[in-house]
């Protein structure tokens, strides 16, 4: 099995939508081949960054086929397909898999903050139902609940199809415990873009990344330079980075990224939806001095 399985840069794609609050499927189309041309490994297809959280069941499974055949296998699609209802999740991923989607990330539950036997019965059962390789999704920040190292580890000995985990508990110690139990094919994937150098010292070996729906390729030369050996050069691509990578926050994600995508790249992607607003005019500002700094504004 190879290591990182899915590639080393995925990214989980904003989800454009028309300015009636509709999925933009033809944008969505655009998206995914423009991050493939723009340092992409791989795509994050309803992810939390994609608003998943607002979208319904029929727009998911017609975004998962857009995306798998405008991409047709050139690189793998992940389909987002976790929530904190398992019956849900198994039905959600036995309908990506029908599609045709190359692999799963699966949330582990918000809201109900199962203890660590209900994760572990959570994910087995869903990997029970699908042949798809599987990520883990940890993002404590989000669920409230942290996925412990031990529990992934005992997924990855009992369910040959979980491949990887996206850690997102924001801990560089949890990731070294992560490497120190894992086995050394097992996928380790950074979910902060600010934390991929470090998380890749103890480590991780790939990024489902925020930043690279406008910024892929940075941080492609950034691990690549890493894995070469040349730390001094990852150091510096990451102080580069930095400021950017902390624009794509200056408030809820998505909100900043999927305007900066519309002002980046070619694809409108349109409005967030509610309960997200759009940025305040002083946000909108700080996002695009800084995108204008690095001369990502399209012209």
């Amino acid at each position: 099995m190879k290591n990182p399985y899915f590639g080393r840069i995925l990214t989980a794609m904003v989800t454009p939508m028309n300015e009636d609050g509709s999925v933009n499927f033809t944008a969505l189309g655009d998206l995914a081949e423009w991050l493939i041309a723009n340092g992409s490994d791989g795509l994050v297809v309803c992810g939390t960054t994609g608003e998943s959280p607002t979208l319904t069941t029929e727009e998911k499974l017609e975004m998962f086929r857009t995306v798998v055949k405008r991409i047709n296998k050139r690189v793998p699609v992940i389909a987002g397909t976790g929530s904190y209802n398992t019956a849900a999740s198994i039905e959600m991923s036995m309908q990506a898999e029908k599609i045709g989607v190359d692999g799963l990330l699966v949330v582990g539950p918000y809201y109900n903050k199962p203890p660590q036997e209900g994760f572990y019965g959570h994910f087995k059962a869903i990997a029970d139902s699908t042949k798809l390789p599987m990520i883990i999704y940890n993002v404590p920040p989000r669920t409230s609940s942290n996925i412990l190292p031990a529990t992934v580890a005992r997924l990855a000995k009992d369910c040959p199809n979980i491949v990887a985990i996206k850690e997102a508990a924001g801990n560089v110690a949890q990731v070294a415990e992560l490497y120190s139990l894992l086995p050394k094919d097992f996928s380790i994937y950074s979910g902060d873009d600010v934390l991929i150098l470090p998380f890749m010292s103890v480590g991780a070996t790939g990024l489902i990344s925020v930043l690279s729906n406008i910024g892929g390729q940075m941080l492609q030369d950034l691990m690549q330079a890493f894995e070469a050996g040349k730390v001094k050069e990852a150091m510096d691509i990451n102080t580069k980075m930095l400021p950017l990578a902390h624009a794509m926050f200056v408030t809820t994600n998505p909100i900043p990224v999927k305007e900066s995508v519309s002002l980046v790249t070619p694809i409108k992607a349109g409005p967030v939806r509610l309960p997200l607003v759009k940025m305040s005019v002083e946000e909108h500002q700080q996002v695009a001095q800084v995108l204008k700094e690095y001369d990502l504004i399209k012209h």
